[in-house]
């Protein structure tokens, strides 16, 4: 549940099971918005986050920021909201020590497409993720931390990588896109509803890797034997 729309929160903590606050970041980037108001997005934290649903909230970060601002927002965040079950955000840019830090700092992080690797699925990305796993797994191929995929809820993408969990805005952009369902039977006179449950089961057939494989041919022969 991003900060971007907060006035979505009610309806998500009732219907959800579970959820994560987002800092609304990302949104804040492709506007060309700069910062995130921290404060404001702390005490919006602060009113859900004993709420039964809460399980995290993500760390304020800047997507194209250098890496000194994002580690000084992770360290005035945890000084002052230590409390809160936090998640803070490595962007693939960033130096690989400073992944190895949070990683010691905490038991879950969160992978962000930036600078040159800001395309999921492209090449250079595909080649800084695999940077970034030597990190993150052991020798067997699992993760020592717990591991959040943003913007990565493609199964192409998630099926790869051992995620514990992964988001998207794309259900919530293409349900309205009619275009985007020409291509199925009656998919333009679905209801957005119907599209929105389309949509969540096709990511729902599919599930994240159990272990990182170094090599293309590891990773197909564990997902289709």
């Amino acid at each position: 549940m991003s900060f971007e729309r907060p006035d979505q929160i009610g309806l998500v903590a009732e219907m959800c099971q579970s959820f994560a606050l987002d800092n609304g970041a990302f949104s804040h980037w492709r506007a060309g918005k700069g910062e995130v108001d921290c404060d404001a997005y702390a005490a919006w934290v602060r009113d859900w986050y004993r709420h039964p649903g809460f399980d995290w909230c993500l760390i304020p970060d800047v997507i194209d920021g250098d890496e000194a601002r994002n580690i000084q927002l992770v360290d005035d965040w945890v000084e002052r909201h230590s409390d809160i079950p936090s998640v803070p955000v490595w962007h693939l840019h960033e130096s690989l020590d400073w992944l190895r830090d949070l990683m010691t700092l905490f038991p879950r992080i969160a992978l962000g497409s930036s600078g040159e690797f800001s395309r999921p699925g492209s090449e250079v990305w595909e080649e800084r993720m695999n940077e970034a796993m030597e990190v993150i797994c052991d020798s067997d191929g699992r993760p020592q931390v717990k591991v959040h995929g943003l913007r990565m809820m493609d199964p192409t993408l998630f099926s790869r990588y051992p995620f514990a969990s992964v988001d998207s805005c794309n259900v919530a952009r293409n349900i309205g896109l009619d275009s985007s369902w020409d291509s199925f039977k009656y998919g333009a006179e679905l209801r957005k509803s119907v599209r929105g449950v389309v949509m969540a089961q096709h990511c729902e057939d599919h599930a994240s890797a159990t272990v990182w494989k170094r090599s293309r041919q590891e990773q197909y022969r564990l997902l289709f034997g």
